[in-house]
């Protein structure tokens, strides 16, 4: 059997590694050659919207996903019509843009922060009137990890703002006095079996996640199960989908939602009975879905723009370190590493020392 995969970056990497013990082949589309991902299947280099190489694809592939949410939506569309294709194009095309998103949340009864669609100055302005401050103005499309976004804090930051965006498109957004942010992971497969992994608590900074971890038996847990089953019914959703929530007092407000594996779920490598890229696996090709039960306690740690030594990550016991084969660059997640614990302390205290080692590489 081989899997397609639209992108060859870190998640397809992961994907892949996930499916090598599962007997699985690969091919991936990506603009780059030296793609962190190319070296687990076979290559496609060139455009998504080349139709030569989208069909070398539908050829090769028994079936196709995609590691990111930017492929455009007519590509999946093309496929959906030479081989079969999971997440479904609806899926991303919902998205790719953060005002079909919201509506869409409202649409199926999921509750959001404030907002506003913007196309001028002079609306955000209006705008603004009902929204208060602070708020935050967001493209709708090509927006990931802090990009195409601009706090809000007065009137004067609004014309600053609208330039910074250049006038395109936008949403402008209510701040929630949320208390954590949190997301939850969801699977489901072609013939409709659905799993849910604990809640993941999430720490961001300058708009990319840092830390993950596991939060089993969450009070919320069954709050974020309806919400994200929800979009899996309406979506007609096949393979792993995460819902990015804000918990504002034992109130869930949806964010956005990723349809795809998702740096949250990274944890599930080690810390979970069946990884997130192993059941996405499953479910697109429709075979029985793996256990979504954490192992002990478990954490996930981002590095960002370098890397620490292997030898003081692997001397933090219960540490797997996790390298993509990428070159250190400026805010670009080039590792990460998860953790296991017996306790919730023993846990916290080793993500504290990879969280430091973090610091000590991070550029961003």
């Amino acid at each position: 059997m081989r899997v397609g995969v639209l992108g060859a970056g870190q998640l397809a990497r992961m994907i892949a590694l996930a499916g090598v013990p599962l007997g699985l082949e690969f091919v991936f589309l990506d603009p780059s050659a030296d793609a962190c991902a190319n070296r687990l299947g076979e290559p496609l280099v060139g455009d998504y919207r080349d139709p030569a190489l989208l069909a070398q694809l539908a050829e090769r592939a028994d079936v196709v996903t995609y590691e990111f949410e930017n492929v455009p939506a007519n590509v999946a569309e093309f496929l959906v019509s030479h081989t079969q294709v999971h997440p479904c194009p609806k899926a991303l095309a919902v998205a790719q843009d953060r005002l079909f998103e919201k509506t869409f949340f409202h649409d199926i009864g999921i509750p959001t922060p404030d907002y506003a669609a913007i196309d001028s100055l002079e609306n955000l302005e209006q705008a603004m009137t009902t929204i208060g401050y602070p708020a935050i103005l967001k493209s709708r499309t090509q927006g990931y990890d802090g990009k195409g976004q601009s706090v809000l804090k007065s009137p004067d930051d609004l014309k600053p703002a609208w330039e910074l965006l250049q006038g395109v498109p936008s949403v402008v957004e209510a701040f929630v006095p949320f208390k954590r942010e949190v997301s939850i992971i969801a699977v489901r497969s072609v013939s409709g079996e659905t799993v849910f992994y604990p809640l993941s608590e999430n720490l961001h900074r300058g708009g990319i996640l840092r830390v993950s971890e596991c939060r089993a038996n969450d009070p919320l847990q069954q709050q974020a199960e309806d919400y994200v089953s929800r979009l899996l019914e309406a979506l007609g959703y096949v393979g792993v989908l995460a819902l990015e929530l804000f918990d504002v007092n034992g109130k869930l407000l949806a964010n956005e939602f990723a349809p795809r594996v998702h740096n949250s779920g990274h944890w599930t490598i080690e810390g979970a009975e069946t990884s997130q890229f192993e059941n996405h696996l499953r479910a697109i090709l429709d075979l029985p879905l793996g256990s979504t039960a954490p192992v002990g306690h478990a954490a996930m740690v981002n590095f960002i723009g370098g890397l620490p030594a292997t030898e003081d990550v692997l001397a933090i016991p219960h540490a797997h370190l996790h390298l993509y084969d990428k070159a250190p660059r400026k805010g670009r997640k080039v590792a990460h590493a998860t953790i296991r614990a017996e306790n919730a302390e023993q846990l916290s205290e080793s993500v504290k020392k990879l969280a430091e080692l973090a610091d000590q590489v991070d550029d961003s």
